[in-house]
């Protein structure tokens, strides 16, 4: 067989008998001598068996070669670009099953109108237990939720001593920002890391959301809205509380916390999975490989 060849799908390692994923920073991937090797900017060399291994994570510093990316591409092997630490989730090459039905299902669901709207008032009704959705509007409960977060951070601020002035800040004039601000800007940019893990890993589409319809991943925001009063919101503000300069480190690791506490990485596949029930409709079965945890270092 030619070198890294694709071979049938059927002769690949199952994701449960893969290795764990592997991180690298700052160092090259690349192809030599029939194998995949990697070179650390210390000259280190490490040869990478890609076919098992679950994921490799590429972190800040690091470059990749066409022949490598190929070889795990051949290997169903994910390559993801993540931030430091683990927990920034840049992009992915691959997803890590081979099954397309959940991307077919989710866009179906999404093409139809009244059921797009359905999905988004099941995720508002989490929100609001004691409210009647199915009688309001997407717009009203969109309006509803934004209510509901500006009472939360007031709160938040009252119960830890935070001097709270309303969510304001400049992605491209990020000093002008007072602390809070960064530090649930922080937090969020995690969260939206973690959820794109989680959704990626479960074959749903990052493109197509439900409550927000902007940007590159409006399903990543509507995932990683319905766990902020639970996580990256109380994780800012416990932040500020404990130390009103952190640079993000704080708030990084304050949030892995909240995430552990919430097991937040067995409840999202759960949860995802009761959204999309439809009592019309089967819902597709999970693969029977797990899913890939993209986040190592956010295991509970």
């Amino acid at each position: 067989m030619p070198l890294f060849e694709r071979p049938p799908l059927e002769t690949l390692a199952m994701a449960r008998d893969r290795w764990t994923p592997i991180y690298l920073e700052h160092g090259r991937l690349e192809v030599d001598d029939s194998s995949v090797k990697w070179i650390s900017a210390t000259g280190l060399l490490c040869r990478l068996p890609v076919a098992t291994i679950s994921a490799v994570l590429l972190g800040p510093g690091t470059t990749v070669t066409h022949a490598a990316v190929k070889a795990c591409a051949d290997s169903n092997t994910p390559v993801c670009w993540i931030g430091e630490d683990g927990l920034r989730f840049y992009a992915f090459g691959l997803s890590p099953n081979h099954a397309n039905e959940m991307p077919r299902f989710h866009a179906t669901i999404w093409a139809d109108k009244k059921r797009r709207a359905d999905i988004a008032r099941r995720m508002f009704k989490l929100r609001f237990p004691d409210v009647d959705v199915t009688s309001r509007s997407v717009k009203e409960l969109r309006g509803m939720e934004g209510l509901r977060v500006r009472t939360l951070y007031a709160q938040m601020g009252a119960q830890h001593g935070v001097t709270w002035k309303g969510r304001n800040y400049n992605p491209s004039n990020w000093e002008m920002a007072d602390g809070i601000n960064k530090a649930l800007s922080t937090a969020n940019s995690s969260l939206y890391g973690l959820c794109a893990a989680v959704v990626c890993s479960l074959g749903y589409l990052p493109s197509l959301g439900f409550v927000h319809d902007a940007g590159t991943l409006p399903f990543i925001y509507d995932v990683a809205d319905l766990y902020k009063h639970l996580t990256s919101i109380p994780a800012a503000f416990m932040t500020i509380r404990q130390k009103p300069d952190d640079d993000g480190e704080l708030v990084r690791k304050l949030l892995k916390q909240r995430v552990e506490e919430e097991k937040l990485l067995q409840r999202i596949p759960k949860d995802l999975e009761a959204l999309f029930a439809d009592p019309g409709q089967p819902a597709p079965a999970r693969p029977q490989d797990p899913p890939v945890e993209i986040l190592p270092s956010v295991t509970p």
